[in-house]
């Protein structure tokens, strides 16, 4: 049996996206299916949309979302009918050598559901990051569905499943950010905001957020910013030294993914400081660093992978201190807007009016 639901789509690079029709098999030997009750738009839905991550269209779009799980397939024992799940897009294998390792954050045999949605005539789609949640019911592996408190709201607790995890990964889990240090975050989107959050739950005691939009600093403060700079009218590697003694922040979190603002955080650290990447580059740009410079300053050079995250360890952890009040995911969620309405968030994101719209189900 399989079951028909709306869903978003995308055919063609650049087009807009359209509500659709799509058939949802049930679920195979070690795959779920999640009946979504929120997905947050992402800006990395807007690059599938773009043609900026492949050009395997339709793409189903849709990856930052919590929901209940229905059914799940022959041999699933993660999951049950009923559980309230955060979906991530990082199912570790536990066979590889990154999990053998003991890393399993690093797992390098990911996997998806084997079965294929599709459209009515049978064309085959391909989720957005191996979920594709801007849909009714998803069909997932049923590693990619995480176990958390389902007194949560799914509209704070789904932002968990990409931007909001991979930047609070990108401060705790990748930069090692711990109690007094200086941190810096460049770009504060979601993702910025993230690492924001999580130096501050961290115990940085110094929080520089910088950006060129000056509603996106103050959101930043909402999140812990103990300080703002608009890259507008600053040099901001003098203004981050000014404001961390003169020698530049403990760990610098650069959050945009653009060469200009990797050299910035890479000269804005201090001495041994880190530089931690978790802004997505496209495939084209380069950067050129003076070798003397990369030896000399010491520290570490990091990318960051999902906030280096482990969804059984991170997931549960974040929702129960969202739960007590320590972490504030709801401030993430500027709207809450229907299926329909995902090309005009695309929108607004580009023009930076929202944190994160999610879609309500």
């Amino acid at each position: 049996m399989s079951q028909r639901v709306n869903g978003v789509i995308s055919r063609a690079k650049g087009a807009p996206v359209e509500v659709t029709t799509i058939i949802v098999p049930d679920p195979g030997p070690g795959e779920a299916v999640v009946k979504i009750q929120a997905c947050g738009v992402c800006h990395t839905d807007l690059h599938y949309r773009e043609g900026g991550i492949n050009d395997d269209y339709p793409f189903l779009l849709g990856h930052e979302a919590a929901g209940v799980v229905e059914s799940v397939g022959a041999g699933v024992t993660e999951v049950a009918p009923g559980d309230f799940v955060v979906l991530n897009w990082r199912a570790v294998c536990g066979e590889c050598r990154a999990c053998k390792k003991g890393k399993p954050w690093y797992c390098f045999a990911t996997h998806n559901a084997t079965q294929k949605m599709t459209l009515e005539d049978g064309t085959e789609l391909s989720p957005a990051l191996g979920i594709g949640a801007f849909i009714e019911k998803t069909l997932v592996a049923a590693g990619q569905c995480t176990k958390v408190d389902p007194q949560a709201r799914p509209a704070a607790v789904g932002l968990l499943g990409c931007g909001v995890m991979a930047g609070i990964g990108a401060a705790i889990n990748t930069g090692g950010v711990t109690r007094g240090d200086s941190v810096a975050v460049i770009g504060c989107g979601g993702v910025g905001d993230g690492a924001v959050a999580g130096a501050a739950l961290a115990g940085a005691t110094t929080i520089i957020a910088i950006d060129t939009d000056d509603r996106k600093l103050e959101w930043a403060r909402g999140f812990g910013a103990t300080h703002t700079i608009n890259a507008r009218g600053a040099d901001v590697v003098s203004a981050v030294q000014e404001l961390t003694g003169g020698f530049g922040a403990d760990v610098v979190i650069e959050a945009v993914g653009r060469p200009e603002t990797y050299k910035q955080a890479f000269y804005a650290r201090d001495l041994a400081g880190t530089v931690v990447l978790v802004g997505v580059p496209t495939p084209e740009m380069t950067i050129e660093l003076p070798l003397a410079d990369v030896f000399g300053r010491g520290g570490a050079l990091k990318s960051s992978w999902y906030g280096d995250c482990l969804p059984t360890r991170d997931f549960p952890m974040l929702t129960e201190l969202y739960r007590q009040g320590r972490l504030d995911l709801d401030k993430f969620v500027t709207e809450e807007i229907r299926l329909d309405q995902v090309e005009e968030a695309f929108a607004k994101m580009h023009s930076g009016d929202v944190l994160r719209s999610v879609v309500i189900f």
